[in-house]
C-alpha cells in the first residue's frame, strides 16, 4: 500500500474535532501515515498541540492565519514562540520528506486579498507575515503559507528574505506555472488541495509540469476542499448535515471507521461538486487528488514526491 502524508488539514477545526480519532483511524487504515495539522489562531493552538500529544502521526503547525490578524492579542508574538519553546519536535523518522525530517513542527502564516482576506488590513497581513517568516528562519522550520490572490506580493517579500533553507509549502496551491520556478529558488514546496479539481485541466497539467516531482506534496486541507470527484470514490464525515440524507444514509455509515473501501455500495453516484459547498472533507480523500491532473503514479513514489512514502 502506497503511503501518504498529508501536507496540510485542520482536524482542529470545531466542526470536526470530536471526532479527528476516528477521522485519524480511518485514513490510517487508507494508508495515511502522517498529518500536518494546522493552527490558525491563538484560541486552536492548544488543541493542535493536545493532537500531536494524543496522536504520534500528528506534526503540529502553529501560527497566525491571515484571517484571524485583526483579532490578535498584543501578547500573540510571545504566545506563539512559547508554543514553539514548549513543543517537543515530532518524531518523524527518515521517511517524511526532507521539510519535516528534522523539524518536526511548522509555522502557518499567510497573504489572502480573496473574499475573506480583503476584510482584513493588507498591510497587517504583511506585519505578520513577515514577522513569522522571521521566526520559521531563526527557528529552522518550515512554515506553511496560505496565499490567495496575493502570490505577486508572497514572491516579492519571499525574495527579499530568502531563501529558505527549512523550506516554505505553499498550500494549496493555485498560483501561475510561469512563477514555480521563482518560487523553487527560494526553498518552496507546492502542495496541492481538491481545490486544484476547480482550474480548468489545462491549467492544472501546466502547472504541475512545472514543479520538480520532488516538491511535490498532497494535502486534504480538511474539513474543507472537498475533491471534485463521484462520491463513490469519496469518504464523508460522520454526522455531516450538509449532506444530502440519502448519501447520509448509505455512506456515511458505511464508511466510518469500518476500513470499507468507496465503491462498495449500490446507490448511484454523483459529481461531488453538486454537493452543498459546506460538505466536509474526510482526510482519507486524499487518495483523489491525483486523478484529476492525469499526475502520474510514479510520481509519487519514495525520493520523487514528497507526500507518499512506501513500504
Amino acid at each position: 500500500m502506497m503511503k501518504l502524508f498529508d501536507a496540510h488539514c485542520h482536524l482542529q477545526d470545531p466542526r470536526i474535532i470530536s471526532k479527528a480519532p476516528q477521522l485519524i483511524q480511518t485514513a490510517r487504515e487508507k494508508g495515511v501515515v502522517f498529518f500536518a495539522v494546522n493552527g490558525v489562531c491563538e484560541q486552536d493552538w492548544h488543541l493542535v498541540k493536545h493532537l500531536a500529544q494524543t496522536h504520534p502521526c500528528v506534526i503540529p503547525s502553529f501560527g497566525l492565519h491571515p484571517w484571524h490578524v485583526a483579532e490578535r492579542s498584543p501578547n500573540w508574538f510571545n504566545t506563539l514562540k512559547e508554543y514553539f519553546d514548549s513543543t517537543p519536535s515530532a518524531v518523524v523518522g527518515e521517511f517524511v520528506f526532507p521539510l519535516l525530517n528534522a523539524a518536526g513542527v511548522e509555522v502557518q502564516i499567510g497573504l489572502d486579498k480573496g473574499s475573506q482576506g480583503r476584510k482584513i488590513d493588507f498591510s497587517e497581513q504583511v506585519e505578520v507575515l513577515r514577522q513569522q517568516l522571521e521566526l520559521a528562519k531563526e527557528l529552522n522550520k518550515p512554515a506553511s503559507v496560505h496565499c490567495v490572490r496575493a502570490f505577486g506580493d508572497l514572491l516579492e517579500i519571499m525574495k527579499s528574505m530568502g531563501p529558505f533553507p527549512a523550506g516554505v509549502i505553499l498550500h494549496s496551491y493555485l498560483g501561475s506555472a510561469e512563477m514555480v520556478p521563482e518560487f523553487s529558488k527560494l526553498g518552496a514546496y507546492f502542495s496541492f488541495s481538491g481545490f486544484l479539481m476547480s482550474l480548468k485541466a489545462n491549467k492544472a497539467k501546466k502547472m504541475l509540469k512545472m514543479v520538480s516531482s520532488d516538491r511535490i506534496l498532497l494535502e486534504t486541507d480538511a474539513p474543507d476542499a472537498l475533491p471534485k470527484s463521484n462520491t463513490d470514490s469519496l469518504l464523508f464525515v460522520e454526522g455531516d448535515t450538509s449532506l444530502p440524507k440519502e448519501l447520509q444514509d448509505q455512506r456515511t455509515a458505511s464508511f466510518s471507521g469500518s476500513g470499507s473501501s468507496p465503491g462498495n455500495t449500490s446507490h448511484a453516484s454523483i459529481d461531488a461538486s453538486m454537493l452543498p459547498k459546506e460538505t466536509l472533507n474526510h482526510p482519507a480523500n486524499i487518495h483523489n487528488l491525483s486523478k484529476p491532473t492525469d499526475l502520474d503514479p510514479q510520481q509519487l513514489t519514495v525520493g520523487q514526491s514528497s507526500s507518499s512514502l512506501q513500504e
